[in-house]
């Protein structure tokens, strides 16, 4: 039997009040307290999360298909994204499937967006996470319009802006590029061999001085920190630890650079 609430409250009830009336009270509510009685004290439904890996590959035949004919390179870097997520045999095929599905004529990428925007949880680390693994796919085959409004969408659901977009692209490698229009302009540049600007990644100019370089390595090291993501999987949290890297090493080259103390 529980009694502590009701000793409790018998006890409150009696120093408040200063009469038995109050440790009579007092016990009531903590009789009340011991049931459980309370609305706040039930335990609310937990959240059911919905599968990454499903909503991923579903959103990745989606961005494949938009712009038309799913292309080798992006059937290529999809392997590559299954790869990277070390996906077991089981979940390889249901990737496979549910990348099939989603470049199937009218598929419903926006409920797979809002299941993407739950498994965030409002959280921007996952978000920049997320964006991160889906970037490889919007860029296997150029940046086509169809494929850069998708990504659009997806970004404007989970609440980042284009210029964090831009930064997360840079320290891949890649360039976001928008008119004021918000439409794409010519596909980006592949890869550089000698690596990204550091100057992108951290997302300053290069006339920035020491004060606002500083200022933006530290803001995106407190976004992108690992060791905030919480339950992941794993090859999220790989990626998130080699992004941060990329933060460091953007900042120690301009710090190399410019003789920053």
């Amino acid at each position: 039997m529980n009694w502590l609430g009701k000793v409790v409250g018998a006890v409150l009830g009696l120093v408040l009040f200063r009469h038995p009336f109050g440790a009579v009270l007092g016990a009531l509510l903590g009789h009340l307290f011991d049931n459980g009685t309370f609305a706040w004290q039930r335990a609310a439904p937990r959240r059911e999360i919905p599968n990454f890996f499903q909503l991923l590959f579903a959103f990745a035949g989606a961005m494949a298909k938009a712009d038309g004919r799913v292309s080798e390179r992006e059937i290529a870097a999809t392997e590559q994204l299954m790869q990277r997520m070390q996906l077991d045999a089981a979940q390889r095929r249901e990737a496979v499937e549910r990348f099939n599905a989603g470049k199937t004529p009218g598929f419903d990428v926006e409920q797979t967006i809002r299941g993407l925007r739950a498994w965030c949880l409002g959280r921007r680390d996952h978000a920049y996470v997320l964006i991160d693994v889906v970037l490889d796919v919007v860029f296997a085959d150029g940046a086509g319009s169809e494929r850069l409004q998708l990504m659009r969408r997806l970004c404007a659901a989970l609440g980042v802006h284009e210029r964090e977009v831009a930064v997360l692209a840079a320290m891949k490698g890649y360039a976001w590029h928008a008119n004021d229009a918000g439409s794409a302009e010519a596909p980006p540049p592949p890869r550089q061999s000698g690596g990204a600007d550091p100057y992108a990644v951290l997302g300053v100019a290069r006339d920035a001085d020491e004060r606002n370089v500083k200022r933006a390595w530290r803001k995106l090291m407190s976004e992108h920190h690992p060791d905030k993501l919480g339950d992941v999987p794993e090859a999220l949290r790989q990626r998130a630890e080699q992004r941060a890297r990329e933060i460091n090493t953007a900042y120690e080259r301009i710090r190399s650079e410019r003789g920053f103390r």
